[in-house]
């Protein structure tokens, strides 16, 4: 199951099926890919919370209920894979809004990297993060293999997949993983007072940020370069930029709209 709540122009997306750790069956993550989506086009939301109830944020893909080895064709996982896993983590990454990942538990497998393709990442003293695909003889996916090497260079990302050790909340801190830790109590209030402040900004041009921060992974220096001026050029069209550049003239605090 999964909750959902708009409040104060934040998306409220919480996974609620505590009993199991909060695993993602593939309509759990249907349902939260069109939320995402949702929130990405909703002119009403500019900002979203991702987080779960019970002690586990996300264990990663339920993998009861597929299909038998012996039932699948060539093609088969390669497909699912692109359909589940990839376009979940892809729908974080595309969101045109900042999206926030409150990690209250343990966060494994799929439901790790679900967390750090979030732009800020939060977590409880009591999180914990687990490259868990090793101890089942998986290759990692959802976007594993090319997010963490972003995050951490490539020899930290593999001492992780290699041996699927737990990471503490502060060890994830340490690597860079985490923006922050939080004690368990005030996670919530945490994630609350990020993602209002995100909402009271100017949206337009936070979106236009995160695209290029994450376009800049892979572009050279002149597309990267050519790409900040593109979003400078059309971001300066928008009402939010021009509130604030006058209300930096006139000394006072801007309004944003989010438009």
């Amino acid at each position: 199951m999964i909750t959902h709540t708009l409040t104060r122009h934040v998306s409220w997306i919480t996974l609620d099926r505590p009993e199991a750790m909060n695993a993602l069956t593939p309509d759990h993550r249907d349902h939260l890919v069109r939320l995402l989506e949702e929130a990405s086009a909703d002119a009403g939301t500019r900002a979203v919370v991702l987080t779960a109830t019970g002690r586990g944020f996300c264990a990663g893909a339920d993998l009861r209920g597929g299909p038998p080895a012996a039932d699948r064709a060539p093609g088969d996982v390669a497909r699912l894979v692109r359909n589940g896993a990839q376009r979940l983590i892809a729908a974080v990454l595309d969101c045109e809004k900042p999206v926030i990942s409150a990690v209250n538990g343990t966060a494994a497998g799929l439901g790790a990297h679900l967390a750090y393709a979030c732009d800020l990442v939060l977590a409880a003293e009591s999180a914990r993060f687990i490259e868990v695909f090793v101890r089942r003889g998986l290759v990692p996916d959802g976007g594993g293999a090319h997010l963490l090497p972003r995050l951490i260079g490539p020899q930290r990302a593999k001492e992780l997949m290699f041996f699927g050790d737990p990471l503490t909340a502060q060890d994830a801190y340490r690597l860079g993983l985490v923006n922050r830790v939080v004690p368990d109590g005030e996670l919530e209030k945490t994630a609350r007072t990020w993602a209002e402040r995100l909402a009271t900004g100017p949206t337009r041009a936070l979106a236009l940020t995160k695209q290029l921060v994450n376009a800049s992974l892979d572009a050279d220096r002149a597309t990267a370069f050519t790409a900040e001026a593109a979003a400078q050029e059309i971001n300066m069209t928008t009402a939010d930029a021009t509130e604030g550049v006058t209300a930096f003239v006139e000394r006072r605090s801007p309004h944003y709209e989010g438009r």
